[in-house]
This record gives C-alpha cells, sequence and structure tokens, in this order.
C-alpha cells in the first residue's frame, strides 16, 4: 500500500470518492492505511459529506428517474439509473431475508433485486420480464451487502436485453440476462397497446 503525502492522500481521497461516492470512512481508512479520524479530518478539509448524505443525495436523483417502477416496487436501493444505459442498487441482507439453519439469504430476495433493476432500465410506463436465465454463482451471508449492476445490452422496438451482476464486495454471486419487454399503458379490455 503506498503512503501518500496529506495533499495527495485528500486528492485521491476525492478521486476515490466520485468513483464510488458509496465508500464508507471505515472502508476508505483501510485503503489508504489511515485511521477513520484521519479519513474525517480529510473529508471535513474537502467539504465532502458522510456516506449517508452522499447516498441519499445519488438515490434522491436516482429514484426520480424511475419510470417502469414504483420506488416500493424497486428491490434493493437504488444507488445509479441511467434509462436505457445502466443502473445500480444496493441489498444489505438482513435477518428475515436468510434460511434459518443455513444463514443464507434466500434465492429469491436475490433474483427479486437484479429482476426489478433490469425493469427499472426500461424507458416506458410499464414493462414486464420476458425471460431471464441466470446462475447462483456463491451463497450470500447474513450481513453481506450485494450491489448488483445492470446494463442494458441491446434494445430492438419494445424489446430489451439486459445484462445483471450482482456481487459482494469484489466477488459475483449472481449473473444473469433478461428480455424485457415495454408497454406505453396497461393492456386494457381486448386491445393492446405496446410501444
Amino acid at each position: 500500500m503506498a503512503r501518500f503525502r496529506k495533499q495527495e492522500r485528500r486528492e485521491a481521497l476525492r478521486e476515490a470518492l466520485s468513483q464510488n461516492p458509496f465508500l464508507t470512512d471505515e472502508e476508505l481508512a483501510q485503503q489508504f492505511g489511515v485511521s477513520v479520524s484521519t479519513i474525517r479530518l480529510d473529508r471535513g478539509k474537502l467539504g465532502i459529506p458522510e456516506v449517508r448524505m452522499r447516498t441519499l443525495a445519488v438515490a434522491h436523483e436516482s429514484y426520480s428517474a424511475l419510470k417502469a417502477l414504483g420506488e416500493q416496487e424497486l428491490i434493493g436501493d437504488l444507488r445509479e439509473l441511467a434509462i436505457g444505459e445502466r443502473a445500480r442498487s444496493e441489498l444489505h441482507i438482513t435477518e428475515n431475508m436468510v434460511l434459518s439453519k443455513a444463514r443464507v439469504a434466500r434465492g429469491h430476495h436475490l433474483f427479486a433485486q437484479a429482476n426489478s433493476l433490469a425493469i427499472a432500465l426500461v424507458d416506458a410506463e410499464v414493462a414486464v420480464t420476458g425471460s431471464a436465465r441466470l446462475k447462483f454463482v456463491r451463497p450470500v451471508r447474513y450481513g453481506e451487502r450485494v450491489v448488483a449492476e445492470g446494463q442494458v445490452l441491446k434494445r430492438k422496438d419494445n424489446k430489451y436485453w439486459i445484462e445483471v451482476i450482482a456481487k459482494v464486495g469484489e466477488e459475483e454471486v449472481l449473473k444473469g440476462e433478461w428480455v424485457v419487454f415495454a408497454f406505453d399503458a396497461y393492456w386494457e379490455g381486448t386491445g393492446r397497446r405496446g410501444v
């Protein structure tokens, strides 16, 4: 781990937080090989708020862009959303999400996070999952934080091909491809209106 002079560390800190505003003071302290109080002092000097405030600012911006889902329908906390391009969400695995004996997350929670992220990427008022092909790479344990990133691979008419990869730290835990259909309005009566 490289040692930084104070000014170099602060510039590196600013850069690290511009790339990932969700890094905690503890993670930054470990990354830079300094104490948590040093990181807090550096953030204060740079005018960078604590992770909770940074998270709220980014989340507010992302949630306002949602089209195909209501805020309460998204599983996990939305961290980034560029409709039609990419999105990222975060899910903390809590006690009520795990199997009692194995202490690992039930698969439907991980699927729901990835599926709702895929739907959030669609540029339409209504979007539905056509198909999903996914692989659970490793179990996710109680207390872990799952970060899912979705990307639109291709779009043709009202059909979107989306890849979602979920990780705990740098380790992949779920990977899948979704086909999602977009519609202008709900199907009404016998007539259907689509994109």
